[in-house]
């Protein structure tokens, strides 16, 4: 799936009710509730490659299921679509500016995540991991602003 890109922050936050996620360890973890919050995007990593993301990669789904943000460059906005601890991104609407190449390459590297299909959410201590069916993972701290 693609994504629609618009805005400068992504959040996502933190479980509630009854829906439960298998943590791969044998115990079984709340699902993440993944609206409402501001969220930095602190790396993307493929295969063996790490891409830490600059300053301005943010992500917040808003409780009506739009997502904004910023890729690390341009700016985005797109619907999702949640089900548990399963995220799918629409289409991305994005700006088209041009930065310097490594944000370039993190904004190619966030995208291609966000674009990969259904995303699985987890939280651990606060962060959020969404993880692509391929394995890739995108890993969030809040970021404190709205």
């Amino acid at each position: 799936m693609t994504l629609t890109v618009a805005a400068a922050l992504v959040p996502l936050a933190v479980a509630c009710g009854n829906d439960s996620a298998d943590t791969g360890s044998g115990s079984v973890a709340p699902a993440p509730k993944l609206a409402g919050t501001a969220w930095r995007v602190d790396s993307v990593t493929e295969g063996d490659t790490t891409h830490r993301a600059p300053a301005a990669a943010r992500i917040r789904i808003d409780d009506d299921g739009r997502a904004i943000g910023n890729l690390g460059c341009n700016t985005f906005s797109a619907p999702t679509t949640i089900d548990g601890s399963r995220i799918d991104f629409g289409t991305l609407r994005t700006t088209r500016m041009a930065c310097d190449a490594p944000r370039m390459t993190f904004e190619r590297a966030l995208t291609r995540a966000l674009n990969s299909g259904a995303l699985t959410a987890r939280t651990d201590d606060g962060a959020l991991t969404l993880t692509t069916g391929g394995g890739g993972r995108v890993q969030l701290t809040p970021s404190g602003s709205e």
